[in-house]
C-alpha cells in the first residue's frame, strides 16, 4: 500500500475566498498522492482563479455551472456525488457553509454535497469577525451534528489585515485530515495503536545530553499508516525535526522515564504497541545543575552511567507488542533474542549500516520475525510502505484474537 489516496475519487469544492490559491496546492498534492480529483468551483471562486489552473493539474474537466451543456452534473446531477469517496470543500466560505447547513442546492457544489452518501470534509476560510459570528458558529455546529468533518480554521494574519481565527488550514495538514477520513472503513477501525518514535534524550547538565541518531521517521510513518487504516493512533515522540502528523494524538517526551510513563498510560486502553523509538540504554548517574566547564588541566571528563530500566515488560499482556531491532551486526540473532526476551508478537530487524536503510533516510529495509519462528525479508522500500507491511501482520494477529 503506497498511499491512502490511490484509486480514490476526491471531489474538491472550491468557493469564493482569497484562500483559493491554497486549493491549487491541495489539488496538486492530492493528484501527486494518486487521487483522481474532480474540481467543482462556485461562481464566486471563478472570480479568484481560472478553472484552467485546476484542469491543468488534474487533466480532468472542471465543473463551474450546474447547467453547463458538457458538465456531468447537467446530465446527471449526482454523477460526481456517486463516484466520490470523499467530498472536500476548501476553502469553504460563510455563504457556502450557510447553504449546506440549510440544505440548499443552488450551485454545483451544494448540489453535489446534498446528493452524496460519501463523507464530507469542510475547511472554513473567512475574516475573523465573520467566523466568530453566532450564525456561522451555529451553522458549523449543525454540520458537525450531521457528521460533516470540520477542519480549522487556523489563527493568523488575514487578508483584511486582522489577526484572528479564519485562515484556511495549510494543504499539507489538510492532506492528513483527508487521509484520516478515508481510513474510516479501514481494517484497523475500532483499534487503538500506540507508536513510539524518535531518540530519547538523557541530560548530562543543562546544556549537554546523551542521545542517538534516530530521526523518528519510521515511527511517524507507522503512526500515519495506522491512522490511514482507521486506527485511533497515539504517537509518543521525542523532539524531532518532523512536522506533527494530523489526526493523531501526540504525547511529547524526552527521557526514557518520561517515555515509560507516557507509553504505559496510553497502553491502558490500547490494542497494540509498536515501539519504533530508539530508547537509550544508559543515563548519567548524576545530572549537574549547572553547565560543566571544560577542564583546564586537560584531563577530560568522566561520566558515570547507569542502565535504564526496560519498561517493555510492564506493558499489559492484553496489548499486542511489536518492537524494532536496529543492529549493526548479527542482525537476525540479536533480533530473535530481543523478540523472546521482551515477549513480542513481532519484531522488525533492520541493519543500520545498510545503504539507504539507516537513520535519517526516507527508506528502510527490514526483516520481520514472529514468535512462531517465521521470517519475512522485505526489500528496500519507503518507511510508509514498511509501516503498512508491519500493520498487515498486526491486522491479521488482531483478527485472530
Amino acid at each position: 500500500m503506497k498511499s491512502p489516496f490511490e484509486n480514490k475519487s476526491v471531489v474538491l469544492g472550491v468557493t469564493g475566498s482569497i484562500a483559493c490559491y491554497k486549493a491549487v496546492d491541495l489539488c496538486s498534492k492530492l493528484v501527486q498522492a494518486g487521487a483522481e480529483v474532480d474540481v467543482v468551483l462556485s461562481p464566486a471562486a471563478t472570480r479568484f482563479i481560472n478553472p484552467i489552473t485546476f484542469s491543468s493539474i488534474t487533466h480532468r474537466p472542471v465543473t463551474t455551472d450546474l447547467f453547463e451543456p458538457e458538465s456531468e452534473l447537467s446530465m446527471d446531477h449526482v454523477a460526481l456525488s456517486k463516484r466520490a469517496d470523499i467530498i472536500v470543500i476548501a476553502p469553504a466560505t460563510a455563504n457556502t457553509i450557510a447553504k449546506l447547513a440549510h440544505g440548499l442546492a443552488d450551485d454545483a457544489i451544494t448540489t453535489t454535497v446534498l446528493a452524496t452518501a460519501a463523507p464530507v470534509l469542510v475547511a472554513p476560510a473567512m475574516d475573523a469577525n465573520m467566523y466568530e459570528n453566532p450564525a456561522v458558529q451555529e451553522n458549523l455546529q449543525t454540520l458537525r451534528d450531521w457528521g460533516v468533518t470540520i477542519i480549522g480554521p487556523e489563527q493568523g494574519r488575514l487578508a483584511s489585515g486582522l489577526v484572528g481565527w479564519g485562515r484556511l488550514v495549510e494543504p499539507a495538514q489538510l492532506i492528513g485530515h483527508i487521509a484520516a477520513v478515508l481510513g474510516h472503513d479501514g481494517d484497523l477501525v475500532g483499534r487503538t495503536i500506540v507508536v513510539s518514535a524518535g531518540g530519547t534524550v538523557e541530560p548530562i547538565d543543562p546544556v549537554r545530553v546523551i542521545t542517538n541518531r534516530s530521526s523518528g521517521k519510521q515511527g511517524y510513518a507507522i503512526a500515519e499508516a495506522a491512522r490511514d487504516r482507521g486506527a485511533s493512533t497515539i504517537l509518543v515522540t521525542t523532539p524531532t525535526a518532523l512536522p506533527d502528523p494530523t489526526g493523531i494524538e501526540i504525547a511529547r517526551v524526552e527521557t526514557v522515564a518520561q517515555m515509560r510513563d507516557a507509553v504505559l498510560a496510553a497502553c491502558q486502553q490500547a490494542d497494540v504497541l509498536i515501539m519504533a523509538a530508539a530508547v537509550s540504554d544508559y543515563r548519567p548517574v548524576e545530572v549537574a545543575d549547572h553547565k560543566i566547564k571544560k577542564s583546564e588541566s586537560g584531563n577530560g571528563l568522566a561520566i558515570q552511567l547507569t542502565e535504564n530500566d526496560d519498561f517493555f515488560l510492564e506493558v499489559p499482556d492484553k496489548v499486542l507488542k511489536v518492537g524494532f531491532a536496529a543492529e549493526s551486526d548479527d542482525l537476525l540473532d540479536n533480533a530473535s533474542k530481543k523478540l523472546t526476551a521482551k515477549r513480542l508478537a513481532l519484531i522488525a530487524a533492520n541493519d543500520i549500516t545498510a545503504e539507504n536503510a539507516g537513520f535519517g533516510v526516507d527508506t528502510n529495509k527490514v526483516t520481520i520475525l514472529d514468535r512462531e519462528g517465521g521470517m519475512e525479508d522485505l526489500p528496500l522500500m519507503s518507511k510508509y510502505e514498511v509501516a503498512h507491511r508491519i500493520l498487515d501482520r498486526v491486522a491479521k494477529l488482531l483478527s485472530k484474537s
